[in-house]
């Protein structure tokens, strides 16, 4: 099991993810990007818009999600 947050997985707090896998990572992070959309959270939305500009670009979005599996494989397990 491993932690990251929110911000780390390129949102804008400090809510804690934790799973076994990246893909698991991945899935938290969309459902909780989704809750914060529908609440219209402004950090957060100012965060999907960065991400949403990256998704112009398939290869800097490719490059950004494999920087983050990156970290996560590097982070020491729970």
């Amino acid at each position: 099991m491993k932690t990251m947050t929110c911000v780390q997985l390129g949102g804008a707090c400090d809510l804690e993810f934790k799973a076994e896998t990246f893909e698991e990572m991945a899935e938290l992070s969309k459902q909780h990007g989704m809750e914060m959309f529908q609440q219209q959270d402004a950090e957060h939305l100012a965060a999907m818009q960065k991400i949403q500009a990256l998704m112009q670009q398939p290869e800097a979005m490719n490059e950004w999600f494999e920087a983050r599996r990156a970290e996560f494989e590097a982070l020491p397990e729970d």
